[in-house]
């Protein structure tokens, strides 16, 4: 089977592969973490959060520190798998034709 068939759509967007990236090595980051990392506006890191939430890639925890609430986002163990084979998918097409 051809590589190319095992590209998820969804990593797609170079700020997906960053959260993504990013929450494949932390435990888990809040928004404002994952903004400056990214470096990404709020509405366009909100946008690509939901999608990977909908697909079920990331799991989102509402709370408080304080009076100010946090929200953390975790990868779940879905999002870790569709994440890996991905990027075994670009390795093997960057192989093939190296």
């Amino acid at each position: 089977m051809n590589p190319i068939e095992h590209l998820n759509k969804i990593f797609d967007s170079r700020i997906r592969i960053g959260i993504m990236s990013a929450l494949i090595v932390n435990e888990s980051l809040n928004f404002n973490d994952l903004k400056s990392l990214i470096d990404v506006t709020d509405g366009n890191l909100a946008t690509h959060l939901k999608t990977l939430e909908e697909h079920k890639y990331i799991k989102v925890q509402k709370g408080f520190i304080g009076r100010k609430t946090n929200t953390l986002y975790t990868i779940t163990s879905a999002g870790s798998k569709a994440f890996r084979a991905h990027l075994e998918a670009l390795e093997k097409i960057i192989k093939g034709i190296g």
